[in-house]
């Protein structure tokens, strides 16, 4: 299998170089980046040599966020660390870029095409002395070439649906080869760690999501725009997918029959969105308004889209109720949820749809301790709002320290795991 695999890669290498070609004029690669995909990009000496290279790697902003604490921990406890992150998306790219920018140990890199000849040229560029993949990163020319050096492999904050572990045996002997390949897997939920057993990995941990130590923003949004919005009932649908809109839609009209002043806040999950929701919203006859400054809110509007990246924070901060999107279509039974956790530790009220399965576990922790409800209808949705509406927003500092305690614990043993590698 490994062999027809290593073919196919091969075989479609002018394809693949076409299509990031084709994705790059379209904008959905960076257009002064994407040759790092298939190594045309120069790096100046970094003198490495003297440094103990780590190399993480993760798709996108999700993964990329779970990985940047670590790096942070370990290049402040150790002078001698050099890390490259890879990524495969553009946000994600620029969210490293900005928070490492001031910091030369640590340098962003796209993620390289998984064909052989890129594979031992980016190993051969770069020589890590230790490669951890986040989450359900598995490209199998490069994790072959990584053992065949006898270099260490991680897998960090594993996660393997069901739908994952289906697929992988059907090439049971395959994926043993892979999933057996890793030194050390640190499962996400106890559902991905019972699936890495069954894909034949030997050394498997598990102490909880790592997600739960990511640390609440002290963004704020400007003194200009909290004026404003504190002239409304606000609430806020974050990263929402499409097809979830028009519930949202639906239920700031309920809303607005109650109380007038009530103003939504639509934050996409792809900000490529931003014009059809503002379309959907018009078709309903209400004042949308798409901004990517929060100082150009408009007091005449009833819903505003946000256009812009890395900003999730600052609406958490400020708003009490939070429905988290990816979670309300029966299309997302296999594949929904976003991460809550953030929202949770900033005390706003979490609201999702019933399709969380990828923080199936965290959503669970979250509605244990009450500080998470699931939604199935715009009526119940609308029954909640307008009870938070009622009360003003008070952080509960001991939910808080819980969470903190609880996502400490696990980031703790995972450095741990990781710093056994480190010479």
């Amino acid at each position: 299998m490994f062999l027809i695999y290593r073919f196919l890669t091969i075989f479609l290498y002018p394809i693949l170089i076409l299509t990031l070609y084709i994705r790059a004029i379209m904008l959905k690669e960076d257009p002064k980046r994407f040759k790092e995909k298939i190594l045309l990009s120069k790096d100046e000496n970094l003198g490495l040599k003297k440094k103990f290279v780590i190399w993480f790697h993760g798709a996108s902003i999700g993964e990329i966020s779970t990985v940047i604490p670590i790096i942070k921990y370990l290049i402040k406890n150790n002078e001698t660390l050099f890390i490259i992150i890879t990524s495969v998306t553009v946000s994600s790219g620029k969210i490293i870029t900005e928070e490492f920018k001031n910091n030369n140990n640590v340098i962003h890199r796209y993620f390289p095409l998984d064909v052989p000849h890129l594979t031992k040229k980016f190993l051969d560029k770069w020589n890590p002395a230790l490669i951890a993949f986040i989450d359900s990163e598995i490209w199998p020319n490069f994790i072959f070439e990584i053992k065949k050096r006898k270099k260490p492999l991680l897998l960090i904050n594993a996660r393997i649906t069901k739908k994952t572990l289906k697929r992988w045996l059907l090439v049971k002997n395959f994926s043993k080869k892979i999933f057996s390949s890793f030194d050390v897997s640190i499962a996400s939920s106890e559902e991905s760690l019972r699936n890495l057993r069954k894909l034949g990995t030997k050394e498997i941990k598990y102490f909880g999501n790592l997600k739960f130590f990511s640390k609440a923003s002290n963004n704020k949004l400007s003194l200009d725009a909290r004026n404003v919005l504190n002239n409304f009932k606000v609430w806020c649908a974050a990263s929402t997918h499409e097809g979830e809109d028009l519930f949202f839609i639906k239920t700031h009209k309920e809303l607005k029959k109650i109380h007038q002043n009530t103003l939504t806040i639509i934050i996409p999950r792809h900000i490529n969105r931003v014009n059809s929701i503002f379309s959907e919203c018009v078709r309903h006859n209400l004042k949308a308004q798409i901004i990517k400054n929060e100082n150009e809110i408009n007091k005449s509007s009833e819903i505003i889209i946000i256009n812009s990246f890395g900003v999730l924070s600052k609406y958490y901060d400020y708003c009490k109720s939070i429905f988290m999107g990816k979670s309300l279509l029966g299309k997302f039974i296999n594949t929904g949820g976003q991460n809550p956790i953030e929202a949770a530790k900033l005390g706003c009220k979490v609201y999702s749809g019933p399709y969380v399965y990828n923080f199936n576990e965290v959503y669970k922790y979250l509605e244990k301790n009450r500080m998470a409800k699931n939604i199935e209808t715009e009526d119940e949705l609308v029954k909640n709002l307008l009870s938070d509406f009622n009360t003003l927003k008070e952080r509960n500092e001991n939910d808080t320290i819980k969470l903190n305690i609880y996502g400490d614990d696990i980031f703790k043993k995972t450095i741990r795991e990781i710093e056994n590698f480190i010479i």
